[in-house]
């Protein structure tokens, strides 16, 4: 079958050189059962999960799935020179089951989910008086599980359910949503009573990030899976809220300088240096090609993976989503590639929109003049408490609350804003559905190019209206449809999985 179930000193031998925590020999070898068999042998595969789900938002691979989205698109050279990968904006027939760069972001996944539930399965059948310990890893093994069971359901909608206990019943093929969202909810739950308040290792969820996840699964679950539960996720959001631990940095731009990594703003980041395997190469693919032709070591110089669409960074007064004297506009897009006094300029054989607004949040000032920007490094936001506050903000309006729901919103605009919001600028007194449209341009302002943009499209049932007017790719080609909500099941899965077969694809593939 194809669902990739490494062993687990598989794990361990991938991450050993890449932390201090691991004390195993490089030599030992251990059987599967052996490696599971006591805490101080599950402690480091627990952490290589980390380092793996961490490794998987580097690079090109991290950023795929906020292709074809009305917040991002490919450059166009990128769409010129590799017709599979540019299938993810057009939605033309290189989105297929065939497509590569899916089956990786696929294939990449399911290793870490096998692994943390052989983690589960062995923590709970563990007597080891060490209870503390082993509470803490089953709550790190559950929320990973979870984190990327969440992704792939929003993604592919009906998956797999790896679960050590019944893997009998439920094999390897695809299970209702209804199956898989009562799963990934008792997971977080695991996870939220078994976390710590706090981790001296950042790469480590606490049991608040547990609960904001919880918060998110009910928000964004489908309908059809029976978990959509605005009430459930307000209190989840409010738990988080309530503990005092989190509060907005006063500075927007701060919350992407690495001098302000793992904030009190920040439930979780992915956390890189400069230096490799550490680095994630994020401004590799979202910086302008441009700079790179005049200078390798120029901090926002890349090769256009990614880029801001016009809605995105256009003026409302051009279309777009910036309200004037919006802070976070000129903290997130770069719009003057002006460097060291040079103006540079698209050769030709270029794609033509190398010197368009770029992606800014991912620059890395460390490396300037010294290391390329292959090397930039730093950490990558997942939750910060602004997602929490608008989260919570669109519970409370679904609930009938939206006075209330403006206070929350207004607090993340009010930095937005430098502190204070001008006249004209605070929202008050919208209605329930005014606030609901409103809040997409609002997310999309606060949340850019952070990896939420597609899930938010998806929930809203917004994906193929608002990606066919505002995505230049897919405009073009015009083939968008319904059924692109959901990605298609790699063709290698199919071949190799003896529980999927061609019956079992998504519809429209």
């Amino acid at each position: 079958m194809k669902i990739k179930i490494l062993t687990a000193m598989a794990f361990v031998m991938l991450f050993a050189s890449c932390s201090d925590f691991l004390e195993q020999d490089p030599n030992t070898s251990l059987t599967e059962e052996q490696a599971f068999s006591t805490l101080k042998n599950i402690d480091p595969i627990v952490l290589g999960m980390y380092i793996s789900w961490r490794n998987i938002q580097k690079d090109r691979g991290g950023l795929m799935f906020q292709l074809g989205t009305d917040e991002t698109q490919q450059g166009a050279l990128q769409v010129m020179t590799t017709p599979g990968q540019a299938g993810l904006d057009y939605y033309n027939g290189f989105l297929s089951k065939e497509n590569t760069a899916l089956a990786e972001q696929w294939d990449s996944r399911w290793p870490v989910v096998s692994t943390a539930a052989k983690a589960i399965f062995a923590l709970n059948k563990n007597t080891e008086a060490d209870i503390e310990k082993r509470k803490i890893l089953l709550g790190e093994a559950s929320f990973i599980r979870a984190t990327i069971m969440f992704e792939l359901t929003q993604y592919w909608g009906e998956i797999p359910i790896l679960d050590e206990t019944h893997s009998k019943e439920l094999g390897h093929g695809r299970q209702p949503l209804k199956d898989v969202y009562a799963f990934i909810i008792n997971d977080l739950k695991v996870a939220e009573e078994n976390l710590p308040l706090t981790q001296k290792n950042p790469s480590f969820p606490v049991k608040y990030l547990a609960q904001a996840l919880l918060g998110k699964v009910y928000l964004y679950a489908p309908e059809a899976s029976g978990a959509h539960d605005y009430t459930l996720a307000k209190e989840a959001f409010a738990k988080v809220i309530n503990s005092g631990k989190y509060n907005l940095l006063a500075t927007y731009a701060d919350v992407f300088s690495p001098d302000h990594a793992n904030s009190s703003e920040s439930l979780y980041e992915f956390q890189f240096t400069n230096d490799y395997p550490d680095n994630n190469q994020i401004q590799w693919q979202t910086g302008s090609r441009a700079l790179a032709n005049i200078d390798q070591y120029a901090y926002f110089g890349g090769y256009d993976l990614l880029l801001p669409t016009k809605y995105c960074y256009n003026d409302k007064t051009s279309g777009g989503i910036w309200e004037s004297g919006d802070k976070r506009k000129d903290a997130s897009i770069r719009y003057d590639f002006t460097y060291k006094g040079i103006v540079p300029t698209i050769p030709s054989g270029f794609g033509g929109d190398e010197l368009d607004p770029h992606i800014k949040k991912y620059e890395d000032i460390r490396i300037d003049g010294k290391q390329s920007f292959w090397n930039s490094g730093k950490n990558k936001p997942y939750i910060r408490y602004s997602d929490v506050l608008l989260c919570y903000a669109e519970c409370l309006n679904e609930l009938g609350n939206t006075p209330d729901a403006e206070g929350f919103v207004n607090q993340v605009r009010k930095r937005g804003f430098g502190g204070s919001l001008p006249a004209g600028m605070e929202w008050s007194g919208l209605s329930k559905e005014q606030f609901k449209e409103q809040m997409l341009d609002e997310r999309m302002r606060e949340l850019a190019f952070e990896g939420w943009r597609r899930m938010d499209l998806i929930r809203s049932g917004k994906l193929v209206q608002y990606v066919k007017a505002r995505n230049k790719w897919t405009a073009e080609s015009g083939t968008i449809a319904e059924f692109h909500n959901r990605y298609p099941i790699p063709l290698v899965e199919i071949q190799l999985n003896d529980d999927i077969s061609d019956a079992d694809q998504n519809p429209g593939y």
